[in-house]
């Protein structure tokens, strides 16, 4: 796990490409939801969150890096269970409030075990 920082980085305070940064809009807490998305099924696997440094390390290592607002300190997915996301793109939604991260999800992307986040609690639907 990388523990670079115990809060989230400031915008602008990063090696995000100053462009980038400028199309991003961004929670009061710095931070951005990331859904993350199975590249060759469209599985939606989870969403964490990102604020710049942790963009900026998913675009430049190729590997997701989330902002764990629960343990206040970045976390590399895979690290320490070995389910990793490799990225294959990252897309910023026409808000700029929300990216699509498609990756190649090694094991599990749940904590829990499970392929997904929203495989355990299907909720019913009218029809």
């Amino acid at each position: 796990m990388v523990r670079m920082s115990t809060t989230p980085a400031a915008p602008g305070s990063t090696a995000l490409d100053a462009a980038v940064a400028a199309r991003l809009k961004r929670t009061a807490d710095g931070l951005l939801p990331a859904i993350a998305q199975q590249y060759d099924t469209g599985e939606v696997l989870m969403l964490g969150w990102m604020d710049d440094e942790a963009l900026h390390r998913t675009l430049t290592t190729g590997r997701c890096t989330y902002w764990s607002r629960s343990r206040s300190e970045y976390w590399v997915k895979g690290d320490t269970s070995g389910h990793v996301q490799r990225v294959v793109s990252v897309a910023l939604d026409c808000d700029g409030d929300t990216l699509l991260v498609k990756v190649d999800q090694t094991g599990a992307a749940c904590h829990t075990g499970d392929r997904t986040c929203f495989d355990a609690d299907v909720l019913p639907v009218a029809r």
